[in-house]
């Protein structure tokens, strides 16, 4: 077998050849293989059936050297087991963060994820659960909103490998170019499938768009089995392990099927039911991937064993402002419960949704989320989850009711998407890993029963910033308290809706205390920052 050569964090394949076919080589043939780094550490890593008698293994490295495996099947074949092979991993010297930085893991602190030379990742998500399917096109319209995203500042997509929510298994809406993921009697996965989405996985990876791969929706665990859903999550393994990426074991984990009439049972399974499913993808994930899974509310209580989880997901609810206090409650909620692990609100109310939660709405779940502790945060646009699209709209969900019309390229353009970008290129300007909330640094700031007034977190003594709510911000006389006397801070007004800067000047005070002396020109929301003066 010929020596391959491959950069840092790009993936090299192997292909075998079966000698000796079997009659189901999906369901009867496993084959994994044995890596070894340059380092001396092992991986076992999932190799996958390709079609026929044809089988692959997919592998990378972040360390620059040589590599070496070896092949183990589960029957004795002589073209799939024992053969060994070598490769070479080159430096890297492209900017793509995702190849040059590696894949992610969760921070020594459990407050973030960062890459594996140590860098922070700053989560700015986008939801596409149903991106591999063909109401998104491939190449060109899947192409254009890839692009669009990452100039936008967007870091991870959320998306569904398998079976979307909002709908019953091979319903028509989620057939991807190569057909569904499974036969119809779920005896076997659909390689045509995952071979037609390829482009779109490297897509997003060129792209440095962090996938964040969804199985399937949570109910379809009690329709595939579980035996089958494990062979789906080993699939999805083999052919994705070697990039980076964040294993999601399933949307709306607990929920049953609409209309079941067990549902308290029902969610009682699919409790236990996921647990078991992530004790597996760690056993077989020889890359060690955080693994998270979507909520109804928090990923904590998904499942039966919290700490079988990397991320606690937050869904936090879709009924527009009246809702949005809930989100900032459930990140410090989370913050404060065991077992500790970064927070990331990874579904708030799209927007757009129930025609609500515009703008104004996205400003205000993220400046929440990441002020009081989150280590991440998923936007969505109603449009685009679903795919709708000028004269073919997703339609109904099957409670009867459709979430709404809106063409997803004319919800790509919704102006939340890009306000949220330019919150992330500011906090990225600072050590926003560092960051931890300090209602103590402001008055007024948030409580319980003031939800909408300000948010405050940073670093002592190098950067302060409070994001005031456009509720009434503008009647109150802001106070800066505690501040350090041996510390010069520059203060400015960060505009969230546009990025615009309005220097105030070197904060000037005798005491611990500062009161702003200005306020900014327009009435709504805005964003103070304090930093320390060079």
């Amino acid at each position: 077998m010929p020596s391959l050569s491959t950069p840092q964090n790009h993936p090299v394949e192997f292909t075998f050849t079966a000698q000796k076919p079997v009659e189901d080589p999906f369901n009867q043939v496993e084959l994994n293989a044995l890596l070894i780094e340059p380092g001396g550490r092992q991986r076992r890593v999932p190799g996958f059936w390709a079609g026929g008698q044809t089988w692959k293994v997919r592998l990378s490295g972040h360390e620059v050297g040589e590599y070496r495996f070896q092949t183990l099947a589960s029957v004795a074949d002589e073209g799939l087991h024992h053969q060994e092979g070598k490769f070479q991993v080159t430096e890297y010297k492209g900017e793509n963060p995702l190849y040059r930085h590696g894949p992610v893991r969760v921070s020594a602190n459990k407050r973030y994820l960062e890459h594996v030379d140590g860098s922070p990742f700053l989560w700015l998500g986008d939801t596409w659960w149903m991106g591999l399917t063909k109401r998104l096109p491939w190449p060109g319209d899947f192409q254009w909103l890839a692009r669009h995203r990452r100039e936008q500042g967007f870091t991870l997509i959320q998306i569904v490998a398998g079976f979307c929510p909002d709908m019953d298994a091979f319903d028509p809406r989620g057939e991807g170019d190569g057909g569904f993921a499974w036969e119809k009697d779920f005896a076997r996965v659909n390689p045509a499938f995952f071979d037609a989405v390829e482009g779109r996985v490297r897509c997003l990876i060129d792209e440095g768009l962090l996938p964040c791969w969804v199985a399937c929706w949570g109910y379809y665990l009690l329709r595939m089995g579980m035996a089958q859903v494990k062979k789906h999550w080993r699939y999805m393994i083999a052919r994705w392990g070697a990039l980076p990426g964040v294993w999601c074991l399933a949307g709306e984990g607990e929920m049953p099927w609409y209309n079941s009439t067990t549902f308290e049972q029902d969610r009682q399974l699919q409790r236990h039911g996921w647990a078991d499913v992530a004790s597996y993808v760690k056993s077989i994930d020889g890359y060690e991937h955080p693994v998270t899974i979507h909520p109804t509310t928090s990923s904590k209580v998904q499942i039966v064993d919290p700490s079988l989880l990397d991320l606690d997901m937050l869904q936090t609810g879709h009924d527009g402002w009246p809702n949005l206090p809930n989100t900032a409650r459930r990140v410090i909620e989370s913050r404060a419960n065991d077992p500790r692990m970064p927070t990331v609100v990874s579904e708030v109310c799209y927007e757009g949704i129930m025609e609500s939660s515009r703008d104004d709405a996205q400003r205000y779940a993220y400046w929440s989320s990441m002020l009081s502790g989150a280590g991440g945060f998923t936007y969505g646009a109603n449009g685009i989850w679903q795919f709708n699209r000028a004269n073919d709209p997703y339609g109904a969900s099957p409670h009867g009711m459709t979430w709404g019309g809106l063409p997803w390229r004319e919800a790509a353009m919704l102006p939340g998407a890009k306000q949220l970008g330019l919150a992330k290129k500011l906090l990225g300007r600072y050590p926003w890993q560092k960051f931890s909330p300090r209602t103590d640094w402001f008055s007024p700031v948030y409580t319980p029963t003031e939800p909408y007034l300000a948010f405050a977190a940073g670093v002592p003594g190098e950067v302060r910033m409070l994001y005031m709510s456009g509720t009434g911000f503008w009647r109150q006389p802001w106070l800066a308290k505690h501040l350090e006397l041996d510390v010069k801070y520059r203060a400015f007004f960060f505009d969230p809706c546009t990025g615009e800067e309005i220097a105030i000047g070197l904060v000037e005070t005798a005491s611990d205390q500062w009161a702003v002396p200005a306020k900014p020109p327009r009435i709504h929301d805005w964003v103070l920052v304090l930093e320390k003066a060079k």
